[in-house]
């Protein structure tokens, strides 16, 4: 969340940034209920400071009537501060679920848009796949080559899920293994996270308010949410925790199953494994100084172009513009690589600055020469596998229906070419 004193002093701003980003949040009445908040805790704190005073006068006093009088009053301020407390009780839990509500203020530099139609295309790197033959989509080279079979996945789990089968699995543990090596040697600490987070700390991460939560699958009878992304539970590791400065940034990277219930998605496509409920995910998660996120956000999005340049894939850098930013990241990029059946590029990576607004929601701190600060909290795609198989398959289909295993990959697959 932001900082309610960040807000007191800058509500245009505020307001501003949650219009550009697409969420409708009423400041005026969260700024009211703030000052409500405000006057009742000082009146709570006058009562006390009036009880202390009578308690230490007390013993002191010799007349009965004056005594009886003084208990009176007490008697009178205890039920006073009863009734405020129980209005501070309703005021605070409106007041947390408007600041909850409020999303992250854009950077300056992130371009104002409506939508996802009006990111900027930052660069392209490699030449678009041409072939000198009729080319395959990667459904129907997955299934000639008994790779991928959503039919019998249909048949066990219903639509939106897969079977990943032979030379793909085998894939899926070498681009794994790829990831791993490469930002092992720059010091992320690898990490197999849970896939189930406490509602609390679900909601701490800033992707369950509102119609974000549509997008989640929640177990009611336990109160845990399933992660929808692999970064979710690796940002929950350090709740309530105060960390060192000298040990900062902190970079992990974590391999994890997500689920996800694609709710805005009805009629996009549901066929195949692009968009699907269950999926795999190497992600990297670092916690940073205020002072170096933009620095940080930089060094994520650079080792998210080398692991795909390795792969000798077509892509493309995209910034995102405000109406596509999401309720925590403050800027991001995403990365597209080039899918030749649809003639067009798809997301297969995000890099987000969250800036402290879920280091604020977790009480994520690290003890500074000036005392305790909240870190800023930075996330990016190492690979989505299921969407990195999809470019591979696609870009590196042959002639006679075979796929050749990109070169960095082979000595993980132990194989060249799969068909």
């Amino acid at each position: 969340m932001l900082d309610i004193k960040f807000i007191r002093e800058n509500p245009d701003i505020v307001k501003q940034g949650a219009k550009n980003k697409g969420y409708d949040v009423d400041i005026d009445r969260l700024l009211e209920l703030d000052k409500r908040r405000r006057e009742i805790l000082q009146a709570l704190e006058d009562m006390r400071a009036k009880k202390n005073k009578v308690s230490k006068e007390f013993p002191q006093i010799r007349g009965e009537e004056e005594k009886n009088k003084i208990l009176l009053e007490m008697k009178e301020l205890d039920a006073n501060s009863d009734r405020i407390w129980k209005t501070l009780k309703e005021i605070d839990q409106e007041f947390n679920d408007l600041m909850l509500q409020v999303p992250n203020i854009p950077q300056e530099d992130v371009p104002v848009g409506k939508d996802d139609s009006e990111n900027k295309v930052v660069e392209e790197i490699g030449e678009k796949t041409k072939f000198d033959f009729k080319f395959n989509d990667y459904l129907s080279l997955g299934e000639n080559l008994d790779l991928i079979d959503i039919k019998r996945a249909a048949k066990v789990a219903g639509t939106r899920f897969g079977y990943l089968k032979g030379g793909a699995v085998l894939m899926e543990f070498a681009l794994i293994n790829l990831a791993f090596e490469n930002l092992i040697k720059e010091k992320f600490i690898p990490v197999l996270p849970p896939v189930l987070l406490k509602e609390g700390l679900a909601r701490g991460t800033g992707y369950f308010e509102s119609t974000d939560r549509e997008e989640a699958y929640f177990i009611p009878e336990d109160k845990f949410y399933l992660v929808g992304t692999s970064e979710q539970s690796l940002l929950a590791l350090h709740a309530g925790e105060i960390l060192e400065e000298k040990d900062l940034p902190r970079r992990y990277v974590g391999f994890s199953t997500c689920f996800r219930r694609e709710a805005g998605a009805y009629g996009k496509d549901t066929k195949g494994i692009l968009r699907v409920h269950q999926f795999d995910k190497v992600e990297m998660v670092s916690f940073c100084k205020p002072e170096d996120s933009q620095k940080e956000h930089q060094i994520l999005l650079e080792m998210e172009k080398r692991l795909m340049k390795s792969l000798e894939l077509p892509f493309r850098v995209v910034k995102i513009c405000t109406g596509d930013l999401g309720r925590p990241a403050a800027a991001k990029y995403d990365i597209e690589a080039w899918i030749p059946s649809e003639n067009k590029y798809r997301e297969t990576h995000s890099t987000s600055n969250c800036t402290d607004f879920q280091a604020r929601r977790l009480n994520i701190r690290y003890r500074s020469g000036d005392g305790l600060e909240f870190v800023h909290t930075l996330n990016g795609t190492a690979f989505a596998i299921g969407r990195m198989l999809i470019a591979i398959i696609e870009n590196c289909q042959q002639k006679d229906g075979a796929i050749e295993v990109p070169k960095v990959l082979q000595k993980y697959t132990g194989f060249k070419k799969i068909g």
